[in-house]
């Protein structure tokens, strides 16, 4: 008997296990990499670093589903931890999100989130942000689960109600939504810890939490957050501002000096950087294959 096992199934076990789920948003595969590399269990691609690592430009719907699909699988594809994908508003009606689940699910995420904004939408800690009712969203929900094919694969919901209609709105719907087949329940951007332990409290779900640096919510840590009640924490842009301010630093440098020698304590050395690239399992894929006769 064949021992696969979908990245859609080590999520769901790594949500069967005790303790929270602390996932890094990676903007692009090498970033991916590292995160596996420093251990751990899941990543996350979202809008916001995929937008910017793409095309240079803001979060508020440049990325299609098409090209958000294919910056998944060329991560899923890299890795050997699960992806969780951001899908956005599933991009239309009720028959694109069954798409829309296909596709994510055909790239090899291990599940996707999926949000009541209206479409076109934005970064959820942009203002100015509108939802559709939320029984539009639950018939989402219960034609995702319809369309995907490994009964593995998982939903997140996420609102962006509080915004709009306020804390008792969002808790409302992330039940419903879950009620609807989703799995996890994410309520985007809350103002307090109070309202971060009032989700904790009525929210009947596993509950998924967004550490935006720079956001409108408290940054608390992982610990902190476990101990409150949420299963899973992401950091979903460091990696995309850490990289912005880097890059900033070694184009000021190297238009001033015209050299970078004042930067390489800052860099990983170019043996270093072969070996996080899996260059030597390259190199030496001839001679093992041919030990293998």
């Amino acid at each position: 008997m064949s021992q696969y096992k979908s990245m859609a199934r080590k999520f769901r076990e790594l949500m069967e296990q005790p303790g929270i789920i602390t996932t890094l948003g990676a903007h692009d595969v090498l970033s991916a990499v590292l995160a596996e590399q420093a251990g751990f269990d899941t990543v996350f691609i979202g809008g916001f670093g995929t937008s910017a690592s793409l095309y240079g430009l803001p979060d508020i719907n440049f990325v299609g589903m098409s090209e958000m699909a294919d910056a998944t699988r060329r991560m899923a594809h890299r890795l050997s931890i699960p992806v969780v994908a951001d899908a956005d508003t599933g991009h239309g009606d009720l028959h694109n999100v069954m798409r829309c689940v296909s596709e994510f699910e055909g790239a090899g995420a291990a599940g996707i989130i999926l949000e009541d904004q209206v479409f076109p939408k934005r970064c959820g800690h942009f203002g100015n942000k509108h939802v559709i009712p939320a029984d539009e969203m639950v018939l989402k929900f219960k034609a995702a689960v319809e369309a995907r094919k490994d009964p593995d694969f998982f939903f997140i919901a996420r609102t962006d109600s509080r915004e709009t209609d306020g804390l008792d709105d969002a808790i409302d719907r992330v039940n419903r939504y879950c009620d609807a087949g989703a799995d996890v329940a994410f309520i985007e951007a809350p103002l307090s810890v109070d309202e971060l332990e009032q989700i904790c409290k009525r929210v009947e779900y596993p509950k998924f939490v967004n550490m935006l640096t720079f956001g409108k919510t408290p940054i608390l840590s992982a610990s902190e957050l476990e101990e409150m009640g949420f299963k899973i924490v992401v950091t979903p842009i460091d990696s995309i501002l850490l990289t912005a301010r880097a890059m900033r630093e070694m184009a000021e440098v190297f238009k001033r000096d015209g050299h970078t020698q004042s930067l390489t304590d800052k860099m990983v050395d170019f043996e270093e950087i072969k070996e996080i690239l899996g260059l030597q399992d390259y190199l030496s894929l001839k001679e093992d294959l041919s030990n293998k006769s």
